[in-house]
């Protein structure tokens, strides 16, 4: 099979319906086979039936899968495991997508060059922007509330990686590279960050030498909800992004059995913190004075999850070494990932 399209769902019923029939409206070449492949995450609406409907109505063409585990990354494992396809493609439950989405944003990676690429994400309705908020330019904060992701119209290697909401990639980079981190994304559990398990794994990929191309023809537009609209749920998610940006760091070999976390402390409570409050409390545009108190919420986030990861590597370790010989307790936690 060529394309697999992954979709993690948690009690969205109604949207998925809607971006179910959205993609099955996908115009392709007949050479090419491809699959719906929907992951569960321990929904307690109707999403099982929303899923077989579309099962009978599209005979081998949707699957349903139940990951009960709580964290989208977990459903997204998952479905990755489960999928059939070379090529496996992401959009998010409440998106919209077009008949030709799917092609545009898959196409190019039949070509070995390209590991990923990630398509234009617009709006999907018209909004008043908050003076303080900016979609574009320099301030952008667009991809925060709706996964905004405008490139332009034309085709371009990418310098950072897409997001989740639209995004393709072959199958062999996860089995290369690995999954995404279950400590990034969005989860019930408060103590993992909600972003980054998308972006972390494009950045993963790029740091090995892979190339993401974008692709402004696979347009996808996800919605922008109401509740996101307030500096309240900005604040949060940068103090998240924060937080996830430690976690994205991992282990790292110990100072004189200090970790090596605590010595980036300092720096960041005297250093890096005071110029940035400082941009915060100064500057008069709207935009870039939210912009610059966003920055100051991230490096509170940095701070405050610096000892958390420390004390958690800490405890891994005494753990590990209860069951691991000396020579292999090193190899063992080169590959940790924070969970």
């Amino acid at each position: 099979m060529d394309i697999t399209v992954i979709i993690s769902t948690y009690n969205r019923s109604r949207d998925l319906a809607k971006a179910l029939e959205n993609v099955a409206a996908s115009r392709l070449p007949e050479s090419t086979s491809w699959e719906v492949l929907v992951a569960d995450n321990n929904s307690n609406d109707d999403t099982r039936e929303v899923v077989k409907s579309f099962s009978e109505r599209y005979p081998g063409r949707f699957r349903y899968i139940f990951e009960p585990r709580p964290g989208k990354s977990y459903a997204l494992n998952t479905a990755i495991r489960e999928s059939h396809g070379e090529i496996l493609a992401f959009m998010d439950d409440d998106v919209a997508v077009g008949g030709e989405w799917l092609y545009h944003l898959t196409s190019t990676l039949q070509h070995k060059q390209w590991a990923g690429a990630g398509g234009r994400t617009l709006p999907a309705h018209e909004f008043s922007l908050p003076r303080w908020l900016a979609l574009d330019g320099p301030c952008a904060l667009g991809g925060i509330f709706c996964a905004h992701f405008d490139l332009g119209d034309k085709p371009l290697e990418l310098d950072r990686p897409p997001y989740g909401a639209n995004m393709a990639y072959r199958k062999a980079m996860f089995e290369k590279y690995g999954e995404f981190r279950t400590d990034l994304g969005p989860s019930p559990n408060k103590d993992i960050p909600r972003p980054n398990e998308d972006t972390e794994f494009g950045r993963r990929v790029v740091a090995a030498g892979e190339r993401l191309r974008y692709e402004p023809g696979a347009v996808a537009y996800h919605p922008v909800p109401a509740d996101r609209l307030k500096q309240e749920y900005f604040l949060s998610w940068w103090f998240d992004y924060g937080r996830a940006l430690i976690r994205e760091v991992g282990e790292r070999p110990t100072v004189y059995g200090i970790p090596r976390h605590y010595f980036s402390v300092p720096r960041l409570i005297f250093t890096i913190l005071p110029p940035r409050v400082f941009r915060w409390l100064f500057t008069t545009a709207p935009q870039r004075r939210f912009f610059n108190k966003c920055w100051v919420w991230l490096t509170m986030g940095q701070i405050v999850e610096i000892p958390r990861v420390a004390r958690k590597i800490k405890k891994n370790k005494a753990k590990l070494r209860l069951k691991l010989s000396p020579e292999n307790e090193k190899a063992a936690f080169e590959g940790y990932n924070g969970e």
